[in-house]
């Protein structure tokens, strides 16, 4: 597992932003699909059974490419991503959650999210 220093991280996270901002709008649309599929008529403007399936994959292919920078995808709604580092020799994870400006928490790798802490 590669680690990263606070700089690699925020600079990932950068060159992340585009597939992020994607993953946001996909997931939205997927959930919309899905819950036009699961009612009578089964399309919305964003289309039906198709459209969700190729959503999906699109989905798919934008984790994929999230989990192969380094970064650890711990949650999809709200989107939260871990950046595998180190502090003074102790495993963390350098923390970014949906909504976030940039990379300012971490946490210990074994306390995930209730132990996040403002990075020093």
């Amino acid at each position: 597992m590669a680690t990263f220093e606070v700089s690699d991280a925020k600079a990932e996270l950068a060159q992340l932003r585009p597939v992020i901002d994607e993953l946001i709008q996909l997931r939205a649309d997927a959930a919309e699909l899905a819950a036009s599929l699961e009612s009578e008529g089964g399309t919305t403007q964003l289309g039906g059974l198709p459209e969700f399936k190729a959503t999906q994959a699109r989905l798919d292919e934008l984790v994929t490419s999230v989990q192969e920078s380094g970064a650890e995808l711990k949650g999809l709604a709200p989107l939260l991503l871990d950046f595998p580092a180190e502090f003074d020799g102790v495993p963390v994870h350098l923390c970014w959650l949906e909504g976030d400006p940039d990379i300012a928490w971490y946490h210990r790798r074994d306390l995930g999210f209730a132990g996040r802490r403002p990075l020093p």
